[in-house]
């Protein structure tokens, strides 16, 4: 199993901006049961969300799945500024 715990924010968030634009259903009634375990904690929504991806491709959404194919806006800007 993937060690999400010790995964830094920002890859979190990354990682489940891929699973959410691919893979878990984003309108209110898919993020229900994701939100019922947060209890407004950001973290944990993203871990969770991760959680549900890996269950069914197996690693983080940047590495295996319909996850790899998706390019952030924000990674677009790190390489342009490298």
């Amino acid at each position: 199993m993937i060690d999400l715990e010790n995964l830094d924010l920002r890859t979190l968030q990354k990682e489940a901006a891929r699973a959410l634009a691919t893979h878990i259903d984003s309108t209110n009634n898919g993020l229900s049961e994701i939100n019922k375990k947060c209890h407004h904690n950001s973290t944990i929504f993203y871990i969770e969300v991760i959680k549900k991806y890996a269950e069914t491709y197996g690693d983080l959404p940047s590495k295996a799945g319909p996850g790899q194919k998706i390019e952030l806006f924000s990674e677009k800007i790190e390489k342009k500024s490298s």
